[in-house]
């Protein structure tokens, strides 16, 4: 508890100035000492509370026996997000079926649960081919006998594969530009994984759902650049407010067949594709052409933490396999803002 005194002279006109030996201030500079102290004083009694970063969710955690019986194909299943929901929906008694043009990592993930005591079938594919699509559908089908929910989390960047190693001269066409230097061809491989992805996903599940007359539930992964807009990424901002409004589309056609469809979008997660980022300013820095600057480039959460942590994987799975899971039966069309309160201001 501060108390404080200030003495300040009336503010009644007079035509006497103040003498000099008086003790009093002028109005005008009592006021700016009495705004500062008050200042410095707040100051000191918010930090007397110590900050406090919230805890992110346990990796280890899990919700027992929430799928058990039921199938779960995750696109994008090789590395970060996608690994992170099938690892955890293995836990919880689904079986898992992993799509993706990573086979090494698909395979690797498909081991580890297997190894666990899970059930897991890994299928080679790119989802932006349509023959792809309908066959990893097909393949879980066959597999584990339906399908019941799916996650189409494959998604990229920029033009460059995933699973190439970064040469920036070399691969400079299909990097992420403003306008009015961005390619044709980084563009359209942009837009055909993203966008094109997610319609050929979608379409595939939606077929096979339908077919079995038994209802599912399906999320798709935007971001924020697919709730807002984000400065030097045309192609990504673009497709991912495409993602947002497949989503809303399909839930609102595919309801009377008991079927939801929500999409989850984040900010910075600590995943590989922010890692590429950073290499790719840097590499863009030694040429002088600088990314744009963004007005914003933290969520609240992020700012507020005495790390500026990202979110973690294990914090967006725990959200989608929610939206997933029967707890959610009331959530169709939603695009979630999962994402540390970015687009809360």
């Amino acid at each position: 508890m501060y108390k404080l005194t200030v003495r300040l002279r009336s503010a009644k006109k007079t035509s006497k100035e103040p003498s000099e030996s008086s003790g009093m201030l002028p109005p005008t500079l009592a006021g700016i000492i009495l705004y500062f102290l008050c200042e410095v004083l707040l100051l000191e009694s918010c930090d007397a509370q110590a900050k406090i970063d919230i805890t992110p969710i346990n990796p280890d955690y899990f919700v027992p026996n929430r799928f058990d019986g039921k199938t779960i194909l995750v696109t994008g299943g090789a590395q970060g997000l996608g690994k992170a929901v099938a690892l955890r929906a293995a836990k919880e008694g689904a079986n898992v079926v992993i799509a993706d043009w990573l086979e090494e990592g698909g395979l690797n993930t498909t081991a580890v649960i297997n190894a666990n005591g899970g059930h897991a079938h890994f299928v080679l594919a790119d989802v932006s081919k349509t023959e792809d699509a309908d066959r990893m559908v097909k393949e879980a089908v066959e597999q584990f006998g339906s399908i019941d929910y799916a996650l189409n989390n494959a998604g990229v960047l920029d033009g460059v594969h995933t699973g190439d190693e970064f040469n920036y001269e070399q691969q400079k066409q299909l990097l992420t530009a403003p306008l009015h230097k961005a390619t044709d061809e980084y563009w359209q491989k942009v837009m055909d994984v993203n966008a094109g992805g997610v319609f050929k996903s979608l379409r595939a599940e939606l077929r096979q759902m339908v077919k079995q007359g038994k209802g599912g539930a399906i999320v798709n992964v935007g971001s924020v650049a697919g709730l807002t807009g984000v400065g030097h990424y045309p192609a990504y901002v673009a497709s991912k407010h495409a993602v947002n409004g497949l989503t809303r589309n399909a839930a609102i056609d595919y309801a009377a067949y008991g079927i939801r469809v929500n999409s989850v979008n984040m900010a910075p997660m600590d995943t590989s594709m922010m890692k590429a980022i950073k290499v790719l300013n840097a590499s863009k820095a030694k040429e002088n052409c600088t990314m744009a600057k963004l007005m914003k480039e933290k969520s609240i959460l992020m700012n507020a933490d005495s790390n500026n942590r990202l979110s973690t994987v294990w914090e967006q799975a725990a959200v989608i396999l929610f939206l997933l899971s029967d707890e959610a039966s009331n959530l169709t069309g939603g695009t979630f803002a999962t994402d540390g309160g970015w687009t809360a201001y």
